[in-house]
């Protein structure tokens, strides 16, 4: 099989090691069939497309909607290194699956509107599924709801034109799309349990993402969550592609 790559932004190594334990625990790989590279710490190296089964984007604490002078030196060459890589990947319809992160950068690319107006707090949400979802293959494990970690100042509020919609939530239009055939971005995170998300919530208490004092509440919020079916999609995707 053909390694898969995780493209990490997170600067922090507990957040980042524990994304990378997280995709390969769901994704059923093992570390000699996933390549980590992590984006903040330098220049993204040059990928070989025709050498890998597909690409997995983690989140990220970047915002791609914050105004250009707010983002760091370090955001502005990820994201450029980004694009450049989507201008070589969606042609070839290449394996791409993003969480939340992904949003932001396959959404942006392909022409979507990403701004604050669809934000959520750290929280299990129901994610419903599209008819066009129900009818995908990445999709096919799981019900027509279930719920869903998520946690983002900023959401797709415009599908790219490309793009097919195939989930949504009551509070954030676009959960989940399709570019082409075998692009996916999602704004829920397919990658986190109980343990994981709380792990982030932990690491990411000075970001913004809950008021200062709240880190129990938040942590007491999600302790009873029961998102057993995100997974079964990171799942789906390794499946899918390392087969093909």
């Amino acid at each position: 099989m053909k390694p898969f790559v995780l493209l990490a932004s997170r600067a922090e190594d507990a957040a980042a090691d524990d994304e990378y334990a997280q995709v390969l625990r769901f994704g059923g790989l093992d570390e000699g069939s996933l390549v980590r590279v992590r984006m903040e710490a330098g220049p993204m190296p040059e990928l070989d497309l025709d050498a890998i089964s597909g690409i997995v984007v983690g989140g990220s604490p970047f915002d791609a909607s914050a105004p250009a002078d707010r983002k760091s030196a370090v955001q502005v060459r990820v994201e450029r290194e980004m694009a450049a890589l989507l201008d070589r990947v969606v042609p070839r319809d290449l394996p791409f699956l993003g969480a939340c992160y992904g949003v932001g950068t396959l959404g942006t690319h392909q022409g979507g509107v990403i701004d604050r107006t669809y934000a959520e707090p750290i929280s299990a949400v129901r994610i419903t599924l599209t008819p066009e979802g129900r009818r995908d293959p990445l999709l096919a494990d799981v019900p027509d709801e279930f719920d869903a970690f998520v946690g983002h100042k900023e959401a797709c509020r415009v599908l790219p034109p490309t793009a097919t919609l195939l989930a949504s939530s009551a509070t954030c239009p676009v959960q989940m799309f399709r570019v082409r055939r075998n692009l996916y971005a999602t704004q829920f995170h397919p990658e986190l349990d109980v343990a994981g998300i709380s792990a982030r919530i932990r690491i990411y208490g000075g970001y913004g993402y809950y008021e200062p004092g709240e880190q129990e509440y938040v942590l007491a919020g999600v302790a009873s969550a029961d998102v057993w079916a995100p997974p079964r999609i990171l799942a789906a995707f390794v499946d899918r592609y390392a087969r093909r």
